[in-house]
């Protein structure tokens, strides 16, 4: 699932190949939604976003999100719900993003790699909002029928 499409090029670069990457939109038992920050030495260190990694060569979005999600948060999630695909184009890479939904697991949150994690709702509280989270949260608003601005940045 690993992609090799080449995209054109960034602002004075050459080609860029995009990176896939396995998202979790984790929902608590109240509909709440998990938000998680870069941690430091990070690209957006500091920033908010929902959980998650790239895939490693031959894993399926959902076995990446798996080992993902127990990698950075010590749980073991069981079913992904494989929801939308959105391809970002950032400074140091283009990522194409799958997010799942994912609304059953086991273990307590653990923050293996420093982070912070907040339970949020619409609006979002914490900030700033990583750019690949934004649509999301319009995602999300749509889904809800919630109107007004989804976050602060």
């Amino acid at each position: 699932m690993r992609s090799t499409e080449r995209l054109p090029a960034h602002a004075g670069g050459g080609e860029r190949i995009a990176v896939d990457v396995a998202v979790g939109v984790l929902f608590d038992a109240h509909g709440r939604f998990l938000l998680t920050s870069r941690p430091e030495g990070k690209v957006y260190a500091g920033y908010w976003e929902f959980p998650g990694g790239k895939l490693e060569a031959g894993e399926t979005v959902e076995q990446a999100l798996k080992r993902e999600l127990h990698e950075e948060l010590g749980i073991v999630i069981g079913e992904a719900e494989v929801w939308r695909v959105e391809l970002m184009d950032y400074p140091h890479a283009r990522v194409r993003l799958h997010f799942c939904k994912v609304r059953r697991w086991t273990g307590e949150l653990q923050m293996r790699e420093r982070q912070s994690a907040h339970w949020q709702e619409l609006p979002v509280q914490v900030r700033p909002v990583l750019p690949g989270t934004v649509p999301v949260l319009c995602w999300l608003a749509q889904e809800a029928g919630f109107s007004g601005p989804t976050h602060g940045d």
